[in-house]
């Protein structure tokens, strides 16, 4: 269990509670996470690469974000003691969101989704240091399960735990960086959900396109197709609405709660991949993913008495 002399967090005097609409918030931003794989996927077939997808779609979010609400992004707003937190989302969420996008393109759904899932574990370290969280006995389940799923499923007959694929590593780098950013987002009590949407948008197409800039061929380009820009604008609209019900939650939600109802994702991934590819989880995979899981569980009590 995760204890902190004060529990929940106040503004203005009022707890920053644990009603529905953070819950449902979550739930409904876990439901389009367990879908959004597939329109990436979309667009790499159609010449647009994951990193490119991800600069456009994101620019499209912040565009919208600054046309939506103009006023929140007043100078004096962003540039305060707190700003370090916003450039602290920004990036963690950056990457983050790059990593996802890459590892769900480059490998299969679940298994990169249940490594993106240790991020409980690296939730106790981050809400550790910046939280003042303390750990107990549901902490040490966590760091057991986690550690014990990751092993299984990435164990190698020589003998490696290493990830063994390049998507393997972005799904455990955007798990720890979700985690980052989770927590940061959690202590920013200061700013709004806007204003770190927008934080998230910017971070996401900064580092997506300083990634990018590696790659063979830049992303300018790209032919694209009348159909494939309107998808291209249709996910950026999805990602500005998926931003601010995420944060929404985040910001109102214990970090160890939120990553426990986003875990819904899962099941919707699980679902979609299902009946849109013909990937197959081996046995090993099946039972360190099922640990990986049940740390995510014993991480909800880690906000309770």
């Amino acid at each position: 269990m995760l204890t902190k002399q004060n529990k929940q967090y106040t503004r203005g005097g009022q707890s920053c509670g644990q009603g529905a609409f953070p819950i449902a918030a979550l739930l409904a931003g876990a439901t389009i996470w367990g879908l959004l794989w597939y329109p990436y996927r979309l667009l790499e077939q159609a010449g647009v690469s994951g990193p490119t997808a991800t600069v456009i779609t994101y620019l499209v979010a912040l565009l919208l974000g600054l046309a939506v609400f103009p006023h929140k992004l007043r100078t004096v707003r962003i540039l305060d003691r707190e700003t370090f937190l916003l450039v602290g989302i920004g990036l963690s969420a950056g990457w983050a969101n790059l990593a996802y996008v890459l590892g769900v393109l480059h490998g299969e759904i679940m298994r990169v989704m249940l490594l993106f899932y240790l991020s409980p574990l690296w939730t106790i370290v981050f809400a550790r240091f910046l939280l003042s969280e303390v750990l107990s006995v549901h902490g040490y389940l966590v760091i057991v399960f986690s550690l014990g799923g990751a092993i299984i499923m990435l164990w190698q007959p020589e003998g490696s735990l290493l990830p063994s694929s390049y998507a393997d590593w972005m799904g455990i780098s955007a798990g720890f960086m979700f985690a980052l950013a989770n927590v940061l987002s959690r202590k920013d009590q200061h700013h709004d959900v806007r204003l770190k949407s927008v934080a998230v948008w910017v971070g996401v197409a900064l580092v997506a396109f300083g990634y990018s800039l590696f790659l063979p061929g830049l992303p300018a380009s790209v032919d694209v197709s009348a159909h494939t820009f309107l998808l291209l604008l249709l996910v950026g609209l999805t990602v500005f609405a998926l931003s601010l019900m995420v944060q929404y939650g985040l910001t109102h939600t214990p970090a160890n709660q939120a990553i426990v109802i986003m875990l819904f994702e899962l099941v919707v991934a699980a679902v979609a991949a299902y009946f849109l590819t013909d990937e197959a989880m081996t046995l090993r995979e099946w039972v360190g993913g099922a640990m990986i899981v049940s740390a995510s569980l014993f991480s909800a009590r880690m906000n309770r008495e």
